[in-house]
């Protein structure tokens, strides 16, 4: 019998120039495909992952953001942006992609997948999870 877990993967890096972004979300869909309860926090640089318009044609990296439209279809329906991180970045939840799931126990309507929570909001929630992953 197997367990489920709650997981959450914390990302505070840049989306490029390290490998850490690209690795957190690969690692995050495996754990979805693999049934776990999975949950993503996005603070400190890590809220540019989200960015929308992402174009990486003049770093010569590939451009993996539209891999997040996936997260939905792998169930991973919490993600979390902390919101002294947006204001500290001259940010807001409208600067970032819009990620939905559909949610089945109401007949498949679509949901909003980003939640912007406060930096202690995210410490109660974080205090919930079984096993953080810090990327």
């Amino acid at each position: 019998m197997s367990v489920t877990k709650k997981l959450m993967y914390i990302n505070r890096r840049a989306p490029y120039g390290t490998i850490y972004a690209w690795e957190s979300l690969e690692v995050v869909l495996i754990g979805a495909a693999f049934e776990q309860d999975v949950s993503m926090a996005f603070i400190d640089d890590g809220i540019y992952q989200l960015l929308k318009g992402q174009d990486t044609n003049d770093i010569g990296m590939k451009n993996f953001s539209p891999t997040y439209s996936a997260l939905g279809d792998f169930e991973v329906t919490q993600i979390f942006v902390e919101k002294e991180s947006l204001e500290a970045r001259g940010l807001a939840l409208d600067d970032l992609m819009h990620l939905t799931y559909e949610d089945e126990d109401e007949d498949y309507a679509e949901k909003d997948s980003i939640k912007v929570v406060s930096s202690s909001e995210l410490a109660d929630i974080m205090e919930q999870q079984d096993v953080l992953y810090n990327f």
